[in-house]
């Protein structure tokens, strides 16, 4: 089970000295960038090892250890980098938080990082997935979170089943408040009309989640790499969709991804409603800034 896979401590010292002896100690903790959701520092240890920590409140301790098994699954892929997870844990006490222990990455961009990204992206997308779903081709072997959001990843044999079921639907539930009759007649036709919309894949792929540009960084061998997934198996053009609703990447990532692996037709006419996911969960968590942006979907989709 991946999730057995990542130690957990209760408290960082017992972290520190089962990892790395116990003599070492953090002599010095730096904010570093990364922070959207937690706390994101950079730790020295009186060894000379740097790390990086994500701290939350206790009560959020699940997210870490989503992010810990979602991480995991991507390396097991063998296609993409990732960062090693050294554990998770909490502090003792009514005042503890909660941590996630990650390697620490620095180091400048090969010639032809894009080029390679596009097509390891495209080498996990066609690894074998089925070891992480049980009982159903699309899901995962627990629920997650995109951001701070809960994310359903109950198992489906449809893919456009488990997006409408699993993605859509519990985000319109938890955004109601922001919509009239209208409005939501309109959504409950997205729902309605989804399978004349979406088309199921040529396999299940793994996929990040929450594949923008504030989650990959380059790695220690010049190449891009992922963190902070919100993993689960489905449609790649899922993860494809979601690197361009946020500024896009170079042309040269899009062109070796789909050299590798190419895209069904009529992706054009299905990304919006890839991208209509991710604009309503950043309406639940940030508020009506980005109502009229879902509008402008349901409109296409459900007027």
């Amino acid at each position: 089970m991946i999730s057995g896979e990542t130690p957990h401590f209760t408290s960082m010292e017992e972290a520190l000295h089962t990892l790395f002896g116990s003599s070492v100690g953090i002599v010095q903790s730096r904010r570093a960038g990364g922070g959207d959701c937690n706390e994101a520092r950079l730790l020295r240890l009186s060894d000379g090892t740097q790390v990086f920590l994500k701290a939350n409140t206790k009560e959020n301790a699940p997210l870490f250890q989503a992010e810990a098994v979602g991480l995991s699954a991507i390396a097991r892929t063998k296609t993409i980098g990732t960062p090693h997870v050294l554990c998770t844990g909490t502090e003792p006490g009514r005042g503890g938080s909660a941590f996630l222990l990650l390697e620490y990455l620095e180091g400048g961009r090969c010639c032809d990082y894009w080029e390679t990204f596009g097509r390891r992206l495209a080498a996990m997308h066609q690894a074998e997935a089925a070891d992480f779903v049980t009982g159903g081709r699309y899901g995962f072997m627990m629920d997650n979170y995109i951001g701070m959001g809960k994310q359903c990843n109950t198992a489906y044999e449809s893919w456009t089943g488990f997006f409408r079921d699993c993605r859509l639907d519990p985000q319109f539930e938890r955004a109601a408040g922001y919509f009239d009759g209208t409005g939501r007649k309109k959504a409950a036709r997205v729902l309605d009309r989804i399978e004349g919309f979406l088309t199921e894949p040529d396999h299940p792929s793994l996929l990040h989640g929450d594949l923008w540009s504030g989650n990959v960084i380059t790695g220690k061998d010049g190449h891009a790499w992922l963190i902070d997934p919100a993993a689960y198996v489905g449609h790649a053009e899922s993860d494809l969709a979601m690197t361009e609703l946020f500024g896009g990447f170079p042309r040269a990532f899009y062109r070796a991804y789909q050299e590798a692996a190419p895209l069904q037709p009529g992706y054009e006419s299905r990304r919006d409603l890839y991208h209509l996911y991710h604009l309503l969960n950043h309406l639940n968590l940030f508020g009506g800034v980005y109502l009229p942006a879902v509008m402008r979907i349901v409109e296409r989709y459900g007027g």
